[in-house]
C-alpha cells in the first residue's frame, strides 16, 4: 500500500480510529497539513497531540469505552474522528470510543456459506425499523428460501433518513439504526438462522453534508477530477488506500459480515487499489471462512472478476428484462431497445451484453470487456434493486409497470438461472408501494437537493409540463420516506410469497447442488420477447430455461421431458417460463 514513514499504532492493528486497551485509549488522526491538533475529551480534558513526519497525530488518555471525543484543529474547528466507530447523535457531534471485543458472539463458529448457495434479499435498514427491526424479519426471509440479506449502506449520514450513499463517517453505524452492539446482534441472529449478511459500502465518494476531512487532510481528494457525486477521492495516496482497506477489514473482522458489495467502482479511478483491497481481505480471513466481495461497475470490466471479486451486479441483464417487461426505451434503456431478447440471451449466456461494443447512450463510446469465459455465478442478477426503482422520478415498482403474468415469468427466470439472484425488499410480497429517493439534509442543502432531483428529469418529454415536474416527491420530506415502506403481509403478500417459496425450493433442491463449475452452452432469442438458454451444470446435467415475456406463443425446440418448473408444452406459451433439468 506504499511506504509509510510512521511508527505503528500502539493498541490496534488499525491506523485509523481509536485504539483501546483496558481503560486507556490512543487517539489518532491523520492531519498532514496542520500545525496544531488536540483531542477534546468531553467533560474531561483537552490534550495536545504529538506529530510525526507522516502527518499522524497521537495522544493517550486514561479513558476507555464510552468516552466522547473530538479533534480540535488549530484551536479553531472541532471535527469528529473520520474513523469514528459511533457518534453521539449525528455526523457533527462527538465520536464515542467503543470496545471491539465487548460483544459475546453466540454463533462464533459460523464460517459462512459457499457463493453458489447465495440468494440475496436487499433491504434498507431504516425502512425495517433499524437493526432490531431487521432482526424481527430474519425468520420470514429465511423461510422463503433466501440465504443472505444485503444491507444498503449504514455508515453515519446526516439526519435520520438517507439511502446511505451520502455517508461521511464510513466506520460508524448510523445512530438512527441502533448501536454497534445492535448491529452485531442482528448479524449473530442472521447466522443462527443460516443467513449470510452482506454490506453495501461506498468507497467512491463522501456525502455533501458533514465531511470535514478536506479541512485537515486535503490529500484525501484530487483537484483534477470529479465524480457525479462530488470531489474524487485520491487513491494514489497510501493513507487513503489504507483508510478504505481498513474499513473493509473492520466490517468483515469485527462485525463478521460475510461479504461486501462495493458501490460504483467505476468512479474509483484506481483498479490497483481494488486489487489491493481484495488481496488484503483474502489474507485477513481464516482459510475455512467464506467471505465474498461483489462490485457494481458500469464499465463492465471483467478483469476484476478474475482477480479478487466473486461477482458483479449485472445491470445489462436487468436493462434487457426491463425493456421487455415495460417497453421503456429512454435513457440507458436505449442501448437495449433494438433487440432486447437478443440482449437478454447474451446476458444469460455470456454475462455482459456490452463487451467492447459502442454504446449509443454513451455517445458511441465503447463499453465493456469480454466476459464469455466467466462462470454464470460471476454475475448477480435482479429484476429490481434500490437504484433501478429509486432512481425513477416516482419510484415505481414492476408490479405497477408490467403485466402480472409476464412479471411472474421474469421472476422464474431470475430465480432459476445459474446467475446469483438478488431480490429487493417487497418484491417477494408483490408490494405496490414506491421506493423513493429520500434524505434528511440541513435547511441550507435540502432545497438544493430537491431542485437537483427535479432537474435530473427536466429534459425527459414526460416532464415537459412544470406541474408534472413539481410532483416529483421532495427527498427531504418525511412522507417521502414513509411512503417507501413496502407492505409485507396480507393476502396479496402471501400469494407472492408462495411463488417465491416454490421457485426457491426448486433452486435449492435441483440447481444449487449442481451449480459449481456450471457453464453456458447456448442462449438465443426465439422471438421478439422470448429466449431459450442452456447450461451444463457441474455434475454434467443440463439446465434448460425457456422464457416468453410476450403476449403470443412462440415456437421453440424444447425438451420432451417433464419440466421442473411449469407444464410440459410443445411451444413457449405467452408470458411463461419453463425449466428442465436433464440428467
Amino acid at each position: 500500500m506504499g511506504k509509510v514513514e510512521a511508527s505503528p499504532p500502539a493498541f490496534s492493528s488499525f491506523w485509523f480510529g481509536p485504539g483501546v486497551r483496558g481503560g486507556e485509549t490512543e487517539f489518532r488522526l491523520w492531519a498532514p497539513t496542520k500545525r496544531s491538533v488536540e483531542v477534546e475529551i468531553a467533560g474531561a480534558q483537552t490534550l495536545a497531540m504529538t506529530s510525526d513526519d507522516s502527518g499522524w497525530r497521537r495522544a493517550n488518555a486514561k479513558r476507555g469505552a464510552g468516552s466522547r471525543y473530538a479533534f480540535r484543529i488549530e484551536r479553531q474547528i472541532r471535527v469528529p474522528d473520520p474513523a469514528s466507530r459511533l457518534q453521539a447523535g449525528d455526523v457533527a457531534d462527538f465520536s464515542i470510543v467503543t470496545d471491539p471485543n465487548a460483544y459475546r458472539w453466540l454463533s462464533a463458529n459460523w464460517k459462512g456459506r459457499p457463493w453458489e448457495e447465495t440468494i440475496i434479499y436487499e433491504l434498507h435498514v431504516g425502512l425495517f425499523g433499524g437493526f432490531a427491526g431487521v432482526a424481527a424479519h430474519l425468520a420470514r426471509i429465511a423461510g422463503l428460501g433466501f440465504t443472505a440479506i444485503e444491507l444498503m449502506p449504514i455508515g453515519d449520514f446526516p439526519g435520520a433518513r438517507n439511502w446511505g450513499y451520502d455517508g461521511v463517517l464510513p466506520f460508524a453505524p448510523d445512530c438512527a439504526y441502533g448501536s454497534p452492539t445492535d448491529l452485531k446482534s442482528l448479524i449473530d441472529k442472521a447466522h443462527a438462522s443460516g443467513l449470510m449478511v452482506f454490506l453495501d459500502v461506498v468507497y467512491n465518494h463522501f456525502g455533501p453534508d458533514g465531511n470535514r476531512i478536506g479541512e485537515y487532510a486535503p490529500q484525501f481528494f484530487r483537484s483534477d477530477d470529479k465524480t457525479p457525486w462530488g470531489t474524487t477521492i485520491d487513491f494514489r495516496e497510501p493513507m487513503v488506500r489504507r483508510f478504505f482497506i481498513e474499513n473493509a477489514l473492520y466490517w468483515i473482522d469485527e462485525f463478521r459480515f460475510d461479504g461486501l458489495r462495493l458501490d460504483a467502482v467505476h468512479a474509483i479511478r484506481d483498479n490497483e487499489f481494488l486489487a489491493l483491497l481484495a488481496a488484503e481481505v483474502r489474507r485477513s480471513v481464516e482459510p475455512d471462512r467464506h467471505v465474498h466481495l461483489v462490485v457494481e461497475n458500469d464499465d463492465n470490466d471483467a478483469a476484476l472478476l478474475r482477480d479478487g471479486f466473486v461477482a458483479q451486479w449485472n445491470d445489462d441483464l436487468h436493462h434487457a428484462l426491463h425493456v421487455l417487461l415495460t417497453g421503456e426505451t429512454q435513457g440507458y434503456y436505449a442501448d437495449y431497445a433494438q433487440e432486447p431478447a437478443v440482449a437478454l440471451a447474451r446476458a444469460l449466456g455470456e454475462g455482459f451484453v456490452y463487451q467492447g461494443e459502442a454504446s449509443p447512450h454513451r455517445g458511441g463510446k465503447a463499453r465493456g470487456t469480454p466476459s464469455i469465459d466467466l462462470a454464470p455465478t460471476s454475475f448477480v442478477a435482479f429484476l429490481q434493486n434500490h437504484d433501478q426503482i429509486g432512481n425513477r422520478a416516482f419510484g415505481e415498482r414492476l408490479t405497477t409497470l408490467a403485466t402480472p403474468d409476464a412479471l411472474r415469468a421474469a421472476i422464474a427466470l431470475l430465480l432459476l438461472s445459474p446467475q446469483i439472484p438478488l431480490v429487493f425488499m417487497g418484491e417477494e410480497a408483490g408490494a405496490m408501494e414506491p421506493f423513493l429517493y429520500f434524505t434528511d439534509h440541513n435547511p441550507g442543502l435540502a432545497p438544493k437537493v430537491r431542485e437537483g432531483r427535479r432537474n435530473e428529469f427536466a429534459n425527459f418529454p414526460e416532464f415537459s409540463d412544470p406541474k408534472t415536474l413539481a410532483r416529483i416527491p421532495d427527498p427531504n420530506a418525511v412522507e417521502t420516506f414513509e411512503s417507501s415502506r413496502p407492505s409485507l403481509d396480507g393476502p396479496r403478500a402471501e400469494e407472492w410469497n408462495s411463488l417465491y417459496r416454490a421457485l426457491l425450493s426448486v433452486r435449492r433442491k435441483q440447481i444449487v447442488p449442481r451449480l459449481a463449475n456450471t457453464c453456458a452452452t447456448s442462449a438465443r432469442a426465439v422471438g421478439e420477447a422470448a429466449i431459450v438458454a442452456r447450461w451444463r451444470l457441474g455434475d454434467g446435467a443440463k439446465l434448460v430455461i425457456g422464457t416468453n415475456l410476450g403476449p403470443r406463443s412462440v415456437h421453440a425446440e424444447l425438451p420432451r421431458t417433464a419440466p421442473v418448473w411449469g407444464a410440459a408444452a410443445d411451444e413457449l406459451p405467452p408470458e411463461t417460463t419453463l425449466a428442465w433439468i436433464e440428467t
